[in-house]
């Protein structure tokens, strides 16, 4: 019997098309970046140029401050550099010049940028922009540049300031050449670049303080002065904090002036840490005591630093 069933061929299963991943698929890839971890992921750039340019230098550094060169070889000699400091005169005479800097000239830029600052924000003046900007100046000017300007400037036999003096029958005055002159001169350019910057400081914490209390002031009978002192200054206490700070780090670690205007000159008269440490450095190659001065520095500005703040929180 012939079997008339018609047997249909064995169809093969279509082939699996290719589908675009799904969107779980693609959070499985990214399941590596976390709420968690995504602050860590983001820093680590960061993290790590700090640690090869800030973090190894200051611990090479910190090694080398515990070692000497002998022979052209550093040797471990301990806290030997550290006791050499404190047994040094001519470190404790680079210090006193740079306190002395430090406690009269800081104050007097000081207490200029907070008046130029006041003047600058009463509406009395006219064209406060023009005199704002030309006080802001000389900060955008560089260190080298001014330092060059005024060294010209204070020249004894024929800068521009002792020409004018004599002029007007004054005696010339060795500004460069005298021990207590060249501090004169140091703080005069100093207080020249750096009191701009401090005055833009107090002029925007001065545009934050309500006017509705100096209405207040005003109406209990107080004048200009007693607002200035009641109102003005602690008002001002943030941007004060801020510029001591800043403004005795930058004595401390003060250079670039004394380098360009006297050389550290007359007789040690303008030496100061940042002087001596590059002295130690890059003129007699004692690297290892270099870097024991600097982190003497350092301890410095933290101390410093941390009474400031603990003696503004305390008159708050």
């Amino acid at each position: 019997m012939i079997d008339l069933a018609v047997q249909s061929p064995v169809q093969s299963p279509p082939p699996l098309e290719s589908t675009p991943p799904t969107r779980s698929r693609r959070s499985a890839r990214r399941s590596w970046l976390t709420p968690r971890n995504t602050p860590y992921v983001l820093l680590a750039p960061v993290i790590l140029l700090f640690a090869a340019f800030k973090g190894y230098p200051i611990l090479s550094a910190a090694y080398l401050s515990l070692t000497t060169n002998d022979g052209g070889t550093q040797r471990l000699v301990g806290i030997a550099n550290y006791e050499r400091i404190f047994n040094d005169p001519l470190f404790y005479r680079a210090l006193l010049n740079t306190l002395v800097i430090l406690v009269i000239q800081v104050p007097i830029m000081l207490a200029l940028a907070m008046l130029l600052a006041v003047a600058f924000h009463s509406t009395l003046l006219k064209f406060r922009t023009v005199f704002r900007l030309g006080y802001f100046l000389p900060v955008v000017m560089g260190l080298v540049a001014y330092g060059v300007i005024f060294s010209v400037m204070l020249a004894t036999d024929n800068g521009i300031v002792n020409v004018t003096l004599q002029s007007i029958g004054l005696p010339k005055v060795p500004w460069l050449q005298d021990p207590v002159w060249a501090k004169v001169s140091l703080m005069i350019a100093m207080t020249w670049h750096y009191t701009g910057i401090n005055t833009v400081i107090y002029l925007a914490q001065r545009q934050t303080i309500p006017q509705d209390l100096y209405e207040a002031a005003a109406m209990d009978g107080a004048g200009h002065v007693r607002q200035f002192f009641n109102v003005t200054l602690p008002g001002l206490r943030p941007a004060i904090l801020l510029t001591v700070v800043t403004s005795t780090i930058g004595t401390l670690q003060l250079f670039d002036e004394p380098y360009i205007l006297t050389n550290g000159g007359p007789d040690n008269a303008t030496l100061t840490i940042g002087m001596y440490l590059y002295e130690n450095a890059f003129t007699y190659f004692d690297f290892g005591y270099a870097s024991a001065i600097g982190f003497v520095l350092v301890g410095m500005v933290v101390i410093l630093s941390v009474a400031q703040f603990r003696l503004f929180k305390e008159e708050k």
